[in-house]
């Protein structure tokens, strides 16, 4: 079993917690991490990107001179994609980014990127992530005295409205439940923060 130590908010441990190693021993699969964060990707993207062709710009649809005899290029409407304000050629058109990605490689890809958090000792389990004042300088102190640099992505089950307001203005801090943890987040992040619910609950569903 993969075990971990479970320290407290003081950066002092108070217990060891064992962790399964289908989920956090499993092989690193950069491939598969790659899709998934392609999919999540792909699935926000708006879509909404459209172009004009030359039916849809305006201008008149008559020919601008006599076919032949002038000299110049042959032309039959000032809205031709040679020109400048004509229509625009395979441009593009609003459509869906989104696709079906299975839920096995998805779980396969999270397995995969949690195993290397843990690897590179760039996660964390603390007994509980209890916030009694919403204050933001004193929750920035908290995590630097753990050790934390660049980007962090904590974790907590529980709706803690404090640990909310304490966190959002940090730019590079982000606050998730433990049922929103996605892997582009898991990748992004340097380091990891998780509450012991909330690390269980995530790899009670990894382990299905």
């Amino acid at each position: 079993m993969a075990e971990i130590e479970v320290k407290n908010l003081a950066n002092e441990v108070v217990g060891k917690l064992e962790l399964s190693d289908a989920v956090f021993k499993a092989e690193f699969n950069q491939p598969l991490i790659w899709e998934a964060v392609k999919h999540y990707n792909d699935s926000l993207r708006a879509g909404t990107a459209s172009t004009k062709v030359r039916g849809e710009v305006s201008g008149s649809g008559k020919k601008l001179w006599r076919q032949k005899g002038t000299g110049r290029a042959r032309v039959g409407s000032i809205r031709s994609p040679l020109w400048r304000h004509g229509g625009t050629v395979h441009g593009p058109k609003p459509r869906d980014y989104s696709y079906r990605f299975p839920r096995k490689k998805l779980r396969g890809a999270m397995r995969s990127a949690l195993s290397a958090k843990l690897n590179e000792n760039a996660l964390t389990v603390v007994d509980a992530i209890a916030i009694d004042n919403p204050k933001t300088k004193e929750f920035k102190t908290m995590l630097e005295s753990m050790g934390f640099t660049g980007k962090v992505l904590v974790v907590d089950s529980h709706e803690n409205r404090n640990l909310d307001l304490s966190s959002r203005n940090l730019p590079k801090v982000k606050l998730v439940s433990g049922s929103c943890v996605n892997i582009y987040d898991v990748v992004n992040s340097n380091t990891l923060l998780f509450s012991k619910e909330s690390i269980l609950q995530l790899q009670e569903v990894l382990s299905r």
